[in-house]
């Protein structure tokens, strides 16, 4: 059986597990008296070298009959070349890391320390070279952040900013439907504005989790709820038809449900958005393989996503690119907050396969993650 052999496999006793074990240890050990993978040990060969030199140095002086004076001399000068010798070999990374680290304080990410060794020196450098990849991803975040924040923002703004000066100018009437386009593009305003506190609360770690049980068929009911009164206003859609599915109908679970909100209001929104004429937004939930636990299923009749941007939606500012290669609307918020609940109650969220529309798959723990 395959379990037998695995498990003959994996004793301590056998000698194919000890070896590499023993080896491992041996080499370990090795490093604080192996001048190329220690520091201090090639400090101790500096001095061994030079206190063995000036005792070779006397012993040549004495059988040779030469003076102390020349000895003493002459060791003085061989001790002073070899610590040059070895301080230069030393200072050198350190240099390079100075030079570095005065590059990235003037905005220069790109820099990293090229030296290859196997010391502590060396694993700083790694160390250096993994910092100033996170400082330049930050920075290029930081950079993203601004343009598309700027962009979304520009967009609503403009689009206000016209219809008031329209109705200033006597252009339009104040009439209900010019207030109307003013006011999706305020709601437009502050959705982005919510979406931005989330991204900064996700940030810094300050929301608190409050998991508590509930049942899922009147819970998700208000959330379609929701999503069908707001048809019709700002960008929602009102020929897309909702349709919940729950089963069994007694279906409880464990969960946040103030993130879940957020989580089955995002996924709603975007299947709307990318849905066809009359489309159906179908919303399935199931028990999942544990106590209170729960898969949620968001599945609509759109174009789908490429299997290559499957990963990218969930990223900040992440969109899918369409039938054309075009990106879709949106800010690229939605997804990436989603995932951050998710990863909150230690569950997980995917596009799974689906033979059309897009499928998104949402599974929460339950008590699994409250007993963790």
């Amino acid at each position: 059986m395959a379990s037998g052999k695995s498990g003959a496999a994996g004793q301590p006793g056998m000698p194919g597990e000890r070896r590499p074990g023993l080896w491992a240890r041996g080499w370990a050990a090795l490093r604080h008296v192996d001048p190329y993978r220690s520091v201090k040990a090639a400090l101790g060969a500096l001095v061994i070298v030079s206190v063995g030199l000036t005792t070779f140095l006397i012993l040549v002086a004495v059988h040779v009959d030469i003076e102390m004076r020349v000895i003493a001399i002459l060791a003085v000068i061989a001790s002073l070349l070899i610590t040059q010798f070895v301080a230069q070999w030393l200072i050198a990374p350190l240099g390079e890391m100075t030079d570095a680290a005065r590059a990235m304080t003037r905005g220069d990410y790109a820099r990293r320390v090229t030296f290859d060794r196997r010391d502590e020196l060396g694993e700083l450098g790694r160390t250096f070279n993994r910092m100033a990849g996170d400082l330049e991803a930050a920075d290029r975040h930081r950079k993203e952040l601004i343009a598309n924040v700027s962009h979304e923002l520009r967009t609503p703004i403009a689009a206000l900013r016209a219809v008031l000066e329209n109705v200033v100018d006597g252009v339009s009437q104040a009439d209900p439907e010019t207030m109307l386009t003013a006011l999706r593009q305020t709601e437009r305003l502050g959705g982005l504005v919510e979406q931005l506190l989330d991204l900064s609360r996700l940030d810094h770690g300050v929301v608190p989790l409050r998991s508590r049980r509930f049942e899922v068929w009147p819970y998700l009911a208000n959330v379609l709820k929701e999503a069908n009164m707001s048809k019709g206003q700002g960008h929602a859609r009102g020929d897309v038809h909702l349709h919940l599915d729950v089963s069994p109908p007694e279906l409880c679970a464990h969960a946040d449900t103030e993130r879940l909100h957020q989580v089955v209001a995002n996924l709603i929104d975007n299947a709307v958005k990318h849905s066809p004429p009359h489309g159906r937004v179908s919303v399935r939930a199931r028990p999942g393989g544990r106590a209170e636990s729960l898969v949620l299923e968001v599945q609509d009749e759109g174009p789908g996503i490429p299997e290559h941007d499957r990963d990218r939606v969930f990223e900040r500012f992440g969109r899918a690119a369409g039938s054309e290669g075009k990106q879709d609307g949106g800010t690229g918020l939605g997804l990436a907050i989603a995932r951050w609940a998710v990863d909150l109650h230690g569950g997980s969220i995917r596009v799974a396969e689906s033979a059309r529309g897009c499928r998104m798959v949402v599974t929460l723990p339950g008590l699994g993650r409250i007993s963790a």
